[in-house]
């Protein structure tokens, strides 16, 4: 299995994931800055990931400023959090592990532990986040393979396998469970994700690690499979997902959802709780991150329009409840209506 990042001495190993597949090409760092612009440029990416590489960030951070008073020892770690959430907007999990983060090295600070300690502690922290993404991605994988019957064709968006996560991977780790686990036939046809095909790159690149059918497909050739009879299912991860059940995915998921349902072909998310926004009831309050216009001009490095062109660059979309068959989660299948479910969860 494909390990994207590591904490090992000290340093986090990560996988440069804008060189896949050219080259598997890993970097190790002792600076939380390169994790964060690791996390801004793509290198580290897919929500689940990115929230277990800001988690290791802020252990280093705290390593930096271990030898401060305790009182700029906390300033800085103020500084530390700030940079790392400036990284990625949309993605939940980033803000979710470093909460979870930030109340361990709070907590140090008020009961007057030594920065030492609290750095003990944050790296405990982050392993724990690291072996519960791992634990939630495989019961994710688990339950959604119930989903996929023998022969299924399923088509998927972007990448939301092990590169994206910790382990089995959400959307992938349904399908590679229902193969490797199962023994079920399936074959994925896989968008390539414009504009930085991560689908062509980076789900191909996993799917063929693990021996599994792929076949890559333009993003405007869905419609023309699945009015072919030749897509059973549709399954993607998520970035956030409301209360009310919308979902925010990578740009042209909404596409994907409003032309299956018009197939009437099932239309799957698969996600951890961690990317569940409790604070949020619609989705039109998500933040959409806009990114750079050369990635929609240019293409490793080559222009690809006019010189001078302009282009708009949103990130993600969202995809409205009603067009969701079901949400794919560690603690089972979530089907409509999602809020009644999710309002439970956020009580307990």
């Amino acid at each position: 299995m494909l390990q994207p990042l590591t904490w090992e001495n000290g340093k986090i190993r990560f996988l440069d994931q804008t060189r896949l597949p050219q080259e598997e090409i890993y970097r190790e760092t002792k600076d939380y800055r390169v994790i964060a612009e690791g996390i801004r440029t793509l290198q580290i990416r897919g929500a689940p990931l990115i929230g277990i590489g800001a988690a290791y960030g802020l252990c280093l951070g705290a390593q930096e400023y271990m030898n401060e008073d305790l009182s700029s020892f906390g300033r800085m770690m103020h500084s530390v959090d700030a940079k790392l959430r400036s990284t990625r907007p949309t993605a939940v999990n980033l803000f979710w592990a470093l909460d979870n983060m930030k109340k361990v090295w709070e907590m140090g600070l008020a009961e007057g532990s030594s920065s030492a300690e609290i750095c003990h502690c944050l790296v405990e922290k982050a392993e724990e986040i690291t072996k519960r993404e791992y634990n939630v991605n495989r019961d994710i994988s688990r339950y959604g393979a119930a989903l996929l019957n023998e022969g299924d064709t399923v088509l998927t968006h972007c990448n939301a396998g092990t590169l994206a996560c910790s382990g089995w991977g959400t959307a992938l780790g349904v399908i590679n469970w229902a193969v490797h686990e199962e023994n079920k036939t399936i074959t994925v046809l896989a968008d390539e994700t414009r504009p930085l095909l991560q689908g062509s790159r980076l789900t191909a690149f996993e799917l063929m690690h693990t021996h599994l059918a792929v076949k890559i497909i333009c993003d405007n050739m869905a419609g023309y499979f699945m009015a072919q009879g030749k897509v059973s299912k549709v399954v993607v991860g998520a970035d956030r997902v409301t209360l009310q059940g919308d979902v925010a995915n990578k740009i042209g998921t909404y596409s994907l959802a409003v032309l299956a349902s018009y197939h009437k072909i099932p239309f799957y998310v698969a996600v951890p709780l961690s990317s569940v926004d409790f604070a949020l009831e619609e989705g039109k309050d998500i933040p959409i991150e806009e990114r750079e216009e050369k990635e929609v001009l240019e293409l490793y490095g080559k222009n690809i329009a006019p010189q001078g062109a302009r282009a708009k660059n949103p990130a993600f979309d969202v995809t409205p409840h009603k067009l969701i068959t079901a949400i794919i989660t560690e603690k089972g299948i979530i089907t409509p209506p999602f809020d009644e479910t999710f309002q439970r969860l956020k009580n307990k």
